[in-house]
């Protein structure tokens, strides 16, 4: 399934660097969304991109623990194991936008586009399966998972508080806690899994 979504993204993506009326249809816009219950939006804007630099990070990424992910569940859910991905990348993708649609509901020039809360779910799985499994940070530093964990949410959470750019920073934090939380949701066994990986280390 990573490989597929990652195709479409990058097929829809680039068709729209190019295209400002696919961009202006199926981008996030709360307002939209809510006074005219253009639903398809919550997904749609997940398959969209800025530029080239967004939808190659977003791609890395769900690459790179998108193929662990569905070897978990797999091994976990056996021929559920795709069903299970795709609501914890789509789940993830509209859960990270919750506190934008609220917030932004009345907004009508606030839009959003990318699959990063998408993929901030499926790194968090990730992280929650194999906590101290190294992540290398700009594809370099390894850092241990659960301490690139908390440090992604408390920037996430400062600059969403300091609103300094033009980067959905709540969907990043909430896209996270999705993924993080989704496991257990599945199956409460794996929290107890989960603590006993995390305090073998320390």
């Amino acid at each position: 399934m990573t490989i597929i979504i990652i195709a479409i993204t990058a097929v829809v993506s680039i068709a729209a660097f190019s295209r400002p009326d696919l961009m202006e249809k199926f981008q996030f816009n709360a307002s939209k969304v809510i006074h005219k219950r253009e639903y398809h939006r919550l997904i749609s804007h997940g398959f969209l991109h800025a530029n080239w630099e967004h939808l190659i990070v977003n791609m890395i990424v769900l690459y790179s623990f998108g193929r662990a992910i569905e070897s978990y569940f797999e091994y976990g859910f056996g021929r559920m194991h795709n069903a299970y991905f795709l609501i914890l990348y789509f789940g993830g993708m509209v859960f990270a936008n919750a506190y934008a649609l609220y917030k932004h509901r009345n907004n009508y020039y606030y839009n959003a586009v990318g699959a990063s809360g998408a993929v901030s779910a499926v790194l968090f799985a990730a992280i929650f399966f194999d906590p101290w499994g190294k992540i290398h940070f700009f594809m370099a530093i390894p850092i241990p998972g659960i301490v690139f964990a908390i440090l992604y949410l408390a920037y996430s959470y400062y600059m969403s508080r300091k609103q300094s750019d033009h980067v959905a920073h709540d969907a990043h934090f909430l896209g996270s806690v999705f993924g993080f939380v989704f496991p257990i949701l599945l199956d409460t066994r794996l929290l107890e899994r989960f603590l006993d990986k995390l305090f073998m280390l320390i």
